[in-house]
């Protein structure tokens, strides 16, 4: 499988979880699996897990896991024949108060305060906004509204309003209760759903805080960009989580589609200037949900995500439901590999008028600049927290980065960071026995071979945590 810089995250389903299956997507190019914690049990998410890494471990090959919030549910209720076809033109009512299932003239809500927050003249977008209601009076829990734009409407459907404003908190008492269930389960990062300040990212850092008390892990925080609010606080939000994800989905309905490749641009950017990873999602091979080849459109979108930079690129119901997970993700490797082709390296560009403060930081860019001008075969960071790692990831750079660690969580975190390859490896506390190590191990992995030169970056003493103060140029004998 040819080398390939941007990661692939697939989302775990019926699809894809019979374990040969599931082991074969790993060997196709899945770097990280995502758990969908609005369907299933705790349990059902504790047995994937254990599948994800007993797959990963028959690969030979470490495998990421995020756990991926509900979020507030703000939904239809059910229809009594399972889902009715609204026409434009039609009264439809939107009932808080309504207990009966409904039909083609009402239907309950999950979301008990919608009738409080909506207004006449008000827009809601219906099943990711197929469907288009206006909002004509609100009358005690009922909302009454003028169908725009029809179509077939089904249980527990989401609701958007547009331009946002819904007050659901980011964090639901089942999303505390998820929380808990994804540090024991040892996920390398929890996705939250719908943030719309740092403040909703502070309160999932203190309840990871207080899950890993007990079960000893601390996952990454991914913000999902869903909110039309989030995007205005979008820097904070950003500073306040281990990276973002670009939900294309609830994005679009509430901003519109076509603001939305611009800010993917701008939030791809934003997030690599400030040492974030960052992952785009949502519809990106969604016709290969039933048929065996993506469309041109397809192809263009997820490598334009690569030429943004992106970290990883997101595969939804294409794996968890669709009708070829495998193929899909082996199409996903080829044309991300296919545009990594494409990129337009400014390494001294990225430098420019840039100062580094910490040593670490230091190293690593030195690292880079060197690499790259010496036409080195690789770079290598020997690092205990990945932080060397993802500060060479933030730069597009040709040379491959390899990621030595003697910690399997730290190894399992880095396999979201861009052009990073982390492998394990147990060293010496010396400082001169542990470059000889790692050298022996990149001889053995194929990596490196006499003649080639490779730079290593490293910290004594060994294993300290933000210790890295060594660059060294080494030539394999």
């Amino acid at each position: 499988m040819p080398r390939r810089a941007t990661k692939i995250v697939a989302t775990l389903g019926p699809a894809s979880s019979e374990p040969a299956l599931l082991e074969q997507m790993i060997r196709a190019g899945v770097n990280v699996v995502r758990l969908n914690f609005s369907h299933g049990t705790s349990q059902d998410h504790i047995d994937r897990a254990a599948l994800v890494r007993e797959a990963a471990k028959r690969v030979g090959r470490e495998v990421g896991i995020i756990a991926d919030l509900q979020g507030p549910k703000i939904r239809v209720g059910k229809f009594a024949k399972g889902r009715v076809l609204l026409e434009p033109g039609q009264k439809f009512v939107l009932d808080a108060a309504r207990t009966e299932l409904g039909d083609v003239q009402a239907v309950g809500l999950d979301y008990k305060a919608l009738p409080r927050e909506v207004k006449v003249g008000d827009v809601l977008l219906l099943n990711d906004g197929l469907i288009v209601i206006a909002v004509d009076a609100v009358r005690g829990e009922a909302i009454h509204t003028t169908v725009k734009l029809g179509g077939e409407l089904s249980n527990n459907k989401g609701i958007n309003k547009q331009g946002g404003g819904l007050s659901a908190p980011a964090l639901t008492a089942k999303d505390m209760d998820d929380i808990r269930t994804a540090v024991a389960l040892q996920a390398d990062y929890v996705a939250v759903s719908f943030p719309k300040s740092a403040t909703d990212m502070e309160m999932a850092r203190q309840l990871c805080n207080v899950a890993a008390a007990e079960h000893g892990h601390r996952p990454g925080l991914i913000a999902k960009i869903e909110r039309a609010e989030a995007i205005p606080k979008l820097l904070e939000i950003l500073l306040a989580s281990d990276g973002i994800m670009v939900a294309r989905g609830d994005l679009a309905v509430e901003v519109g589609n076509a603001l939305v490749p611009g800010l993917q641009k701008r939030m791809i950017r934003l997030a690599r200037d400030h040492d974030k990873v960052v992952i785009t999602a949502t519809q990106m091979m969604e016709s290969m949900i039933t048929n065996p080849v993506p469309t041109r459109a397809e192809v263009s979108d997820v490598a334009n995500a690569v030429l943004d930079g992106t970290d990883a690129v997101m595969l939804s119901a294409e794996t968890a439901t669709g009708r070829y997970p495998l193929e899909t993700v082996i199409e996903m490797a080829k044309i991300c590999h296919a545009a990594e082709g494409h990129e337009d390296f400014k390494l001294e560009a990225d430098f420019t008028g840039k100062t580094f403060k910490r040593i670490d930081q230091s190293i690593a860019m030195g690292a880079l600049f060197t690499a790259h001008h010496l036409g080195a075969k690789a770079i290598v960071a020997m690092t205990d927290s990945g932080a060397t790692a993802l500060w060479m990831s933030r730069h597009l750079i040709q040379v491959p980065i390899y990621a030595l660690t003697a910690k399997v969580t730290t190894q399992r975190k880095m396999t979201l960071y861009r052009n990073v390859r982390p492998l394990f490896i147990g060293t010496s506390a010396d400082r001169d026995t542990a470059l000889a190590e790692a050298e022996i191990y990149l001889k053995t992995r194929g990596i490196v071979q006499s003649g080639d030169i490779y730079a290593i970056t490293c910290g004594e003493p060994m294993g300290a945590p933000g210790g890295t103060n060594m660059l060294k140029i080494c030539q394999v004998s």
